[in-house]
């Protein structure tokens, strides 16, 4: 439907008069005549009765005069998701559970009135495609590609280092422990369900089992968080690994246990992607608030391993 005719519809019911309606929309009163005898002729009704006074609605015009004020504000609803500086800022998070999600969270607190809207995506490739299509405008992503094969335009900023940390049961035999080292892990079977072949959490998890000579495995089914966790409380065998930061919840009976890893602590390496040439007015600040935090970055020391490629992406 033509929306320039349905607003010289709504314009000319409003005024009652062609020539108003005309002066309204800055056209003739020509256009505003052919405008409306297009619709009625799109319609196939007559919406309007020609009087010595002006036009008065028909009982079809005025059926329809609702609805083309709901057409017209769905018009600018739709320039509004777009517009810059009214569309919300989109971004990609591996999963709503981790650090990054946190990050969002305090994010938002520190500019309410910044508007975002938070997906997730597959993997890295995903998440890398969708910023430089313009599909997202910035995501979290651990970035295992060198900066020369990344493609053109793209960016990225490694902004957090996320601890891992162990997960076990009650009847662990690392239970009691206040905390373990990677070499106390070696024999031990490191559980992670929904490790996908060639995503970066893959690369990374490959990298930390060769680094430490590690069992870290994804078989069996991934039924999901609740899953592991009620497998974890009653297994003597099994542990898992996950970030510091992210939040799982279980039954006080589980008594799971989250302990610390050390000499050296295994972290993540969270870096931002987003496209240089982006012009979103959030995504400056945005930038500007993860760049300034950079959080965790300062524990490079030799207290701490991420893989090689991670290494390299510190000062891209």
């Amino acid at each position: 439907m033509d929306l320039e005719a349905v607003r010289t519809f709504v314009a000319a019911a409003d005024t009652g008069q062609f020539q108003e309606a005309a002066a309204d929309l800055s056209v003739t009163q020509q256009a505003v005549s052919k405008r409306v005898a297009a619709l009625e002729r799109d319609l196939a009704v007559r919406l309007f009765t020609r009087t010595a006074r002006g036009v008065q609605l028909t009982i079809d015009g005025q059926a329809f005069l609702p609805h083309a004020r709901d057409l017209l504000r769905a018009e600018e609803r739709a320039a509004s998701s777009v517009r810059p500086g009214r569309r919300a800022l989109r971004v990609d998070v591996i999963s709503r559970r981790v650090a990054p999600a946190a990050l969002l969270r305090d994010f938002h607190r520190a500019h309410p009135d910044m508007e975002l809207d938070v997906v997730t995506l597959f993997d890295a490739d995903a998440a890398i495609a969708a910023v430089h299509s313009g599909t997202i405008d910035v995501s979290f992503r651990a970035v295992t590609v060198p900066a020369p094969r990344l493609p053109e335009g793209i960016r990225t900023a490694r902004v957090l280092d996320e601890p891992h940390e162990l997960l076990t049961g009650p009847r662990h035999e690392l239970a009691a422990a206040r905390a373990v080292t990677p070499a106390q892990l070696v024999g031990h079977r490191i559980w992670i369900p929904g490790i996908a072949p060639g995503t970066e959490w893959a690369t990374y998890y490959d990298d930390l089992a060769a680094a430490f000579g590690l069992t870290i495995d994804a078989i069996g089914p991934n039924f999901g968080t609740e899953h592991l966790l009620d497998v974890l409380a009653d297994s003597s065998t099994l542990a898992s690994l996950i970030g510091q930061q992210t939040r799982f919840l279980w039954p006080d009976y589980y008594d799971l246990r989250r302990i610390p890893l050390h000499d050296p602590t295994p972290v993540y390496p969270h870096s931002l992607i987003w496209h240089h040439e982006n012009p979103h007015p959030a995504l400056t600040t945005f930038r500007g608030y993860f760049r300034s935090r950079s959080t965790g970055l300062e524990r490079h020391d030799a207290g701490t391993w991420s893989p090689t490629w991670a290494a390299r992406r510190a000062t891209s």
